[in-house]
């Protein structure tokens, strides 16, 4: 699920607010807003391309790396 949070706030990032200019917040989160709305529109379903062994082997690996630096 992280992937997909990641997926969607890179999108943002790339696609509405390197390419905007804001003065304020209000306009930030108004931009941020329309953005959502419009892909509201037409979704596209988030399809996993790694398979579940892929992905518990990564997590392992980080985990690993977690505990080795506490």
């Amino acid at each position: 699920m992280a992937e997909l949070g990641g997926t969607m706030f890179r999108d943002l990032t790339d696609k509405r607010i390197r390419r905007g200019v804001f003065h304020s917040v209000t306009e930030l989160i108004d931009a941020i807003m329309e953005y959502i709305a419009v892909n509201n529109e037409n979704p596209k379903p988030f399809v996993w391309t790694a398979n579940a062994d892929a992905i518990i082997g990564k997590v392992s690996k980080c985990r690993v790396i977690l505990e080795t630096l506490h």
